[in-house]
């Protein structure tokens, strides 16, 4: 029996996105319609960025009416085909969702001071509202509406809220992609956004008198899932469950943690014409060495006969950047080895970090901003990948450098722990190099133990570089775990 599928999201590859969200959101609807059995539709704001033209949109429907809590507001639906198999609907209201996006400003907040927008509460239960009415005015009576974090946690309220004979037989499922944001928003939208006040309470919605939309959609989803299985473990700890631990531990039978996986058309280094040398991990010893040259003359680094540590991340705190921040001189200082580092975000450290290069000039090389293309050279060309997260869901970098053959230095959290297998010296095998202390000092030794075997033992390394590239982190498996879990919660096996 064929199964509707309705992903409500804030963002989605290759329309806009902000981060993992939008790569899943982009990813996993076309691999679940690829393996048959599911009718998936998506439906995204339409927000001033997305090329219109590019992706092939047209209108759909206009005048749709949603009702709010104290007023009703029109819209309007495009949809476009871009994704083949995958009907994506994009909600057009451009009091909330027509404001420039460029630089200073971006999806939910001032990209230059980071200060969220003061009316997300109304943007996102406005968006989450018009969602569920848009697949009534479609005639699309979903299974299973998947819906993901705070900006569209709402949506399992309204479904149970409203009592809507349309969605009488619908589930709905809420994926944490990343917990501590929650959507904490001043009181004044309650009667907005169509919450009961009597559901304004330390159980649901309230949050030392605040909104919380993340924490009212935990408790009124049917389902719960992270983007990890050991995520899912862990943020039923005080440590990593940003203050709704005690929710997830008493929801902890309804939530389980499934892998992300990562587009394997878009990354893969056999068939990658972004770089300049394909290859496979039967030939990676000869594609990496050539695409290492070619990434030493793009940053120009001293030398292909020293190992370079990559890093292309968002440079915040979350990514481990203070603890590099704390001993990448003294790595600079003592040891063989150079770094090539990408991303942007808080201004602190893109500015220490961008001071560097001239401090140590051949030894590292930074590029504050980011670009798709510079991203997979830097994975074809490095030996290692920096990822130290201090918390990591699943994190997408560590699969992605370990199919192109970059073996991972990273934290063991979350997806990290998951996806990594620590590098054995006894036997010589290993996809990585972990280490468990939040300290600078703990990823300082775990590099110098990197650098070290790639010298000491580079058998080694080439061992362990085919075996990250023979890792599978296509979404093929986890497409079948999510079939599996809507199949459950719709009562068909």
């Amino acid at each position: 029996m064929t199964q509707n599928i309705l992903f409500i999201a804030s963002e989605m590859t290759p329309f806009i996105k902000t981060g993992g969200l939008g790569d899943v959101v982009g990813a996993l609807p076309k691999t679940l319609v690829a393996n048959g059995g599911v009718n998936v539709k998506v439906i995204i704001p339409l927000y001033s960025s997305i090329d219109y033209q590019k992706y092939k949109l047209f209108p759909r429907m206009q005048g749709n009416c949603v009702s709010m809590g104290n007023c009703q507001e029109f819209f309007s639906v495009h949809q476009s085909n871009y994704i083949t198999g995958v009907e994506t609907y994009f909600i057009e209201f451009n009091k909330y969702f027509g404001r420039p996006i460029y630089r200073q400003h971006g999806l939910y907040d001032d990209a230059a001071t980071h200060n969220e927008y003061q009316d997300n509460a109304y943007r996102f239960s406005f968006f989450s509202r018009a969602a569920l009415q848009t697949a009534k005015d479609l005639g699309f009576r979903p299974d299973i509406v998947h819906v993901h974090d705070w900006q569209t946690a709402l949506v399992p309220y309204y479904i149970k809220h409203d009592h809507d004979p349309f969605f009488a037989n619908t589930k709905s499922l809420l994926t944490l992609h990343n917990l501590p944001y929650q959507g904490r928003f001043g009181s004044d939208a309650v009667p907005y956004a169509k919450i009961d006040w009597a559901d304004f309470n330390w159980n649901a919605f309230e949050d030392y008198g605040r909104i919380n939309m993340l924490k009212g959609g935990i408790r009124y989803a049917d389902k719960l899932n992270t983007v990890s299985p050991n995520y899912a473990r862990e943020i039923l700890t005080p440590e990593y469950g940003a203050g709704l631990d005690f929710m997830l531990r008493e929801r902890q039978n309804d939530l389980s943690g499934i892998l992300n996986g990562i587009d394997t058309q878009l990354w893969n280094p056999q068939n990658d014409l972004v770089i300049p040398h394909q290859y496979t991990w039967d030939n990676s010893e000869q594609g990496k060495a050539a695409n290492k040259a070619a990434l030493v003359k793009e940053f120009k680094l001293g030398s292909v006969d020293k190992p370079i540590f990559s890093m292309a991340v968002r440079l915040t705190e979350q990514k481990g950047v203070k603890m590099l921040s704390e001993c990448i001189e003294p790595v600079l200082n003592t040891m063989h080895c150079q770094f090539v580092i990408m991303g942007n975000g808080d201004g602190w450290i893109q500015n220490y970090f961008d001071s560097l290069p001239k401090k140590y000039p051949g030894q590292i090389s930074v590029k504050i901003g980011f670009d798709s293309e510079t991203e997979h050279l830097m994975d074809a060309g490095a030996d290692f990948s920096l990822v130290p997260s201090i918390y990591e869901p699943c994190g997408l970098k560590q699969m992605v450098s370990q199919t192109y053959g970059a073996l991972p230095v990273g934290r063991s959290t979350g997806g990290l722990e998951d996806t990594i297998l620590n590098y054995n010296e006894y036997y010589g095998v290993g996809t990585g190099f972990k280490f468990h202390d939040i300290s600078a000092r703990a990823l300082y030794n775990t590099i110098g133990w990197a650098n070290a075997t790639w010298f000491d033992r580079p058998e080694h390394i080439q061992m362990m570089r085919k075996m990250a590239m023979k890792q599978n982190y296509s979404w093929a498996k986890s497409s079948m775990d999510y079939k599996n879990l809507y199949s459950k919660m719709a009562g068909v096996y």
